[in-house]
């Protein structure tokens, strides 16, 4: 199994080697932030939605002093703005009044702000401050699961035994390109099997649909022909750049 799964992620380094955060941020506070509002919904809306929210309220400061009703009117697309913006508005106090404003490069510390957990922490080490991080989301908690890795359905046991797996070098390109994976090809309902190009290492290849025609079909973002997540995406990535808010 793990020379199975170490192959898998060597794949995946070659079918997508620009694989990177899909969330739009200049700095670690908006890479927080973004991912903070990333919780059920997409990283294209949050990405929508940043930007006025980042000029509206550009630190740390800033954000603690928002008034309530009106960050939320901004972050309303995002759903669950209520206490988003909670949330947003507390880890901003407490960056002020415990880390002078910064955002903190240490787990320990970064799990401690509010509606901060360790995939958020995680996702902001990995990122923001290269500090090698799994990050298991929806996504890459199926696929460890088709893959076999492991059976777990707890994200800190699936952290645990996927880091047991891989050198702590490969822990956050290996996020990038599992969540990348799920998102483009290996879907939740109807995963594009006849289209993967790992399928021959895939333990569970057949869940999907396999006629090569039918599943190209299936494919998303740039392997389907269509725009990525992000407004701003890194150079080397070979999509399109996603509208802004209200213009698709």
């Amino acid at each position: 199994m793990v020379r199975r799964a170490r192959r898998i992620n060597r794949e995946l380094a070659e079918v997508y080697p620009y694989a990177h955060p899909e969330l739009d941020f200049r700095n670690p506070f908006e890479l927080l932030v973004a991912t903070v509002l990333s919780a059920q919904t997409t990283d294209l809306r949050v990405n929508q939605t940043t930007p006025a929210l980042f000029a509206a309220y550009p630190t740390p400061e800033d954000m603690a002093a928002a008034v309530p009703e009106e960050m939320e009117e901004i972050i309303r697309p995002t759903g669950f703005f209520r206490a988003k913006t909670k949330s947003l508005m507390g880890l901003s106090a407490a960056l002020r009044d415990e880390f002078g404003g910064e955002v903190p490069g240490r787990l320990e510390d970064l799990v401690k702000l509010p509606g901060v957990g360790r995939k958020t922490a995680n996702v902001v080490l990995g990122n923001a401050f290269g500090v090698p991080g799994i990050t298991v989301d929806t996504h890459f908690g199926r696929l460890v699961r088709r893959w076999k890795w492991t059976d777990e359905e707890d994200p800190v046991k699936v952290e645990a035994v996927v880091a047991g797996i891989f050198p702590k070098s490969e822990w956050t390109m290996l996020s990038h390109r599992v969540v990348f994976h799920g998102r483009r090809i290996c879907h939740a309902r109807k995963p594009a099997c006849g289209a993967c190009p790992i399928a021959p290492l895939c333990p569970s290849y057949g869940e999907g649909e396999t006629d090569p025609e039918k599943a190209g079909k299936l494919l998303k973002y740039e392997m389907g022909g269509y725009p990525g997540q992000r407004l701003s995406p890194p150079a080397d990535y070979p999509g399109k750049p996603a509208p802004a808010l209200g213009n698709g």
